[in-house]
């Protein structure tokens, strides 16, 4: 245990999960330790002194939930005084987004106890201020993807259009204009079509598969991406 008297540094993960049957949810670990024992938090937990903020983060993902991720963004740093009844304790919060399909075999260690998914609609009672930053977390993706195109990943290799409108209602919690949405995607021109088609929905028609050109959209992003839902 730190010492009282020293501010502490920690760093906390808001992992959300996407899938297409189960829309958004949060990987949440319950804590085998007080404060608040039992209690379902973030991944997350103290700097060591020989690590980068990035490395510890990555560090207490792995150890709490036995999830790996390619990239994290950072979030926000949280610092009210009162936001952990151990000690004075800034976080430093970050997120990111994958597939959850990929990361089903959750194993927890070390402070948790267990590691679950979560629907992002129905969040138990968090530990420590956590309930604000997942709420800070929320604001920042459905802030970026009004103007950014992101999450494509979080898509098949190959995948009807209806998916991708599918996939930012659930992020956005919203119904979109779906014909405006299309418009602007397609004049994106970061879509490629595969020439085979997804099998229908319903009584619907068959649909057209697209593959996602990460190339051009990276050239999009170095000069600037002109893009809002």
């Amino acid at each position: 245990m730190p010492s009282r008297s020293a501010i502490q540094v920690a760093v906390d993960a808001v992992l959300f999960g996407y899938a297409k049957t189960e829309g958004v949810s949060v990987l949440l670990i319950r804590r085998k330790y007080a404060p608040f024992e039992n209690r379902w938090a973030l991944p997350g937990g103290f700097v060591q002194p020989d690590e980068s903020l990035e490395t510890a983060v990555r560090r207490e993902l792995e150890e709490e939930t036995g999830v790996r991720v390619q990239y994290l963004e950072q979030l926000f740093t949280f610092g009210d005084p009162g936001r952990d009844p151990r000690q004075r304790i800034i976080s430093v919060a970050y997120f990111a987004l994958v597939k959850s399909s990929r990361y089903q075999e959750l194993r927890a260690s070390t402070d948790a106890e267990e590691a679950q998914w979560f629907p992002i609609g129905a969040l138990p009672k968090l530990a420590f201020d956590h309930k604000d930053i997942v709420r800070c977390a929320v604001e920042r993706v459905r802030a970026k993807i009004r103007y950014q195109p992101i999450g494509f990943e979080l898509l098949d290799k190959t995948f009807p259009f209806s998916d991708l409108e599918r996939l930012y209602s659930a992020l956005l919690d919203r119904p979109i204009d779906r014909r405006n949405f299309a418009k602007k995607i397609h004049a994106l021109n970061v879509l490629d079509e595969t020439g085979g088609v997804a099998p229908a929905e319903g009584k619907g028609r068959p649909s057209k598969l697209f593959r996602f050109n990460r190339k051009r959209y990276e050239e999009l992003v170095r000069s600037g991406i002109s893009f809002e839902i």
